[in-house]
């Protein structure tokens, strides 16, 4: 598992890579780097996903659903989709995790500063690729609670 340091990247981060923060999570990067008015916040690094799925050795299971559908019954998809969600909303967060992004959240300004959470998937966004609003998005989070919560929602929809 990474360091709690490096699941959080400041939204000016210069290290904001397709690869750590995904397309949207970049972009917004770079908007930030040049001084253009960009709400406070931070982003959270693809590292935090992949170590959730590794506390909780999801990696392996999500595999078997997705290769247990078949084309031919439409409603297979769907159901590896329920299955998969259904694991992600029955774990909690590793601690490192949430530990790292309550911190960063009582770092910004105000008390339970409404923030909002978004997928920024790294195959998201590209030149020749674009896949923006299939994951859910969660506007006007407030409390660490909400946001911890809200994170785990937003991972679980990459699976719809």
């Amino acid at each position: 598992m990474k360091t709690p340091d490096s699941a959080i990247l400041p939204l000016d981060s210069a290290d904001a890579s397709l690869e750590r923060v995904g397309g949207k999570g970049r972009s917004l990067a770079k908007l930030a780097v040049t001084g253009l008015p960009v709400p406070t916040g931070f982003l959270l690094a693809t590292d935090a996903y992949k170590d959730f799925i590794d506390a909780h050795g999801l990696q392996k299971t999500i595999l078997e659903i997705v290769a247990a559908v078949t084309p031919d019954e439409t409603g297979s998809a769907d159901t590896a989709s329920a299955s998969i969600q259904a694991m992600f909303h029955a774990a909690e967060l590793p601690t490192t995790i949430s530990d790292s992004i309550a911190q960063a959240y009582a770092a910004l300004d105000g008390n339970d500063p409404p923030v909002a959470v978004r997928s920024s998937a790294t195959a998201e966004d590209l030149p020749e690729l674009s896949f923006a609003g299939q994951q859910d998005t969660y506007l006007n989070v407030r409390g660490e609670t909400a946001l911890l919560d809200a994170v785990r929602r937003c991972w679980a929809s990459l699976w719809t």
